[in-house]
């Protein structure tokens, strides 16, 4: 397996993902909610449509056991995503116990090689250059995250790394990295 990096201009994120809005919704949505929840590709291949929407509309959280435990794993489903899902589930004829990212081709999900190719693809036509793959969207996630002052301790977590500086490693964060923290309650 090929080390990929995170994508960590913001420019580029939002070049993607218009490019993906233009072409295909479910494209669209699988690198919205990857970037903004920090979700295995594995875990968001195998959603289903009743996981993030109560029938009328998006929920706000979105529950994932971990790794057939019965420990659950939070997601918060922020406006991004949440207008993503939306629009997407109303201009589908998904039902409920539908993947959310289901094949053309048959009722199953795509594959984690089609969604390499959705991802590589997309980055590649706004020029993205070094390695790119399924888990570029959640190290995009973490590095975002983080730089916007979400505590390590908390993506390591997320990510279920051992030591804080596996998750910065993973991010893309040199251990040199120092970067100033806006502590802004704004009551």
């Amino acid at each position: 397996m090929e080390y990929v990096n995170p994508i960590k201009d913001v420019g580029v994120i939002n070049e993607i993902k218009e490019s993906l809005k233009q072409k295909a919704p479910r494209d669209f949505l699988l690198f919205v909610l990857g970037i903004n929840t920090g979700i295995r590709i594995c875990d968001l291949l195998n959603l289903k449509v009743n996981d993030v929407w109560d029938g009328e509309k998006v929920k706000e959280f979105l529950f994932i056991a971990k790794n057939g435990r019965h420990k659950e794993t939070t997601f918060y489903i922020n406006n991004n995503v949440r207008e993503a899902l939306n629009d997407y589930i109303l201009a589908t004829n998904l039902k409920n116990n539908d993947f959310l990212f289901k094949s053309k081709n048959h009722d199953k999900p795509i594959s984690r090689q089609q969604a390499y190719r959705i991802i590589n693809k997309a980055a590649r036509e706004v020029g993205v250059q070094g390695e790119i793959g399924t888990h570029t969207i959640r190290k995009t996630f973490g590095y975002h995250a983080y730089r916007k002052g979400i505590a390590i301790s908390i993506l390591r977590s997320i990510f279920g790394h051992s030591c804080p500086s596996e998750t910065l490693r993973y991010i893309g964060i040199d251990k040199d990295h120092h970067q100033p923290i806006k502590v802004d309650v704004n009551l």
